[in-house]
């Protein structure tokens, strides 16, 4: 029989530093390891290559969707708001089958943030949970106070210092995307 969780807590993890979504897939990675299924939904990161996501394809234990389109916003145009609609109806579904052990909603923090989605839509999402599924949220420099209050863990990336500001350095393949 396989091993479930015995409890599901809600992680959260946002701030200016680098590091959100790495946290939350090497969670996510070491939790396969253990047998447990993963999805990771990501929100406004539509069709993009990143290295996570050729890594996940290796994995029977993890899966993957992403909504958004690869344009970066500055203010939610249609298509962005539909697909953040999309991306609430597709994360209920997967949350409410009870099928996965730990369930990512990567990017939800910036979404909110950008108005991309409703914080009311957000949290009766959550509230959708089953008592053991954990829920891991990333994104956004600051935390919507409510998603902080129903949170059990919230860790703040804070950039100390980062070879783009310092060096130029842009975005490198296989370390940033």
């Amino acid at each position: 029989m396989k091993r479930k969780l015995e409890q599901g807590l809600i992680q959260i993890y946002f701030g200016r530093g680098k590091g959100k979504t790495t946290a939350a897939l090497g969670q996510g990675f070491r939790a396969t390891g253990h047998g447990f299924k993963v999805y990771l939904i990501q929100f406004m990161k539509g069709n993009t290559k990143y290295g996570e996501i050729e890594a996940i394809k290796n994995n029977p234990y993890f899966e993957v969707k992403q909504f958004g389109t690869k344009d970066l916003i500055e203010q939610p145009r249609e298509i962005d708001l539909e697909e953040g609609r999309k991306a609430i109806e597709f994360a209920e579904k997967i949350i409410i089958s009870k099928e996965y052990d730990i369930i990512i909603l990567d990017e939800i923090g910036v979404a909110i943030e950008m108005g991309v989605i409703n914080i009311d839509d957000a949290l009766k999402l959550i509230k959708k949970k089953p008592e053991k599924i954990e829920l891991v949220l990333t994104g956004g420099q600051k935390i919507h106070p409510k998603l902080s209050e129903i949170a059990d863990l919230v860790t703040e990336m804070k950039q100390v210092k980062h070879y783009y500001s310092n060096k130029g350095i842009l975005a490198r393949y296989g370390i940033e995307y």
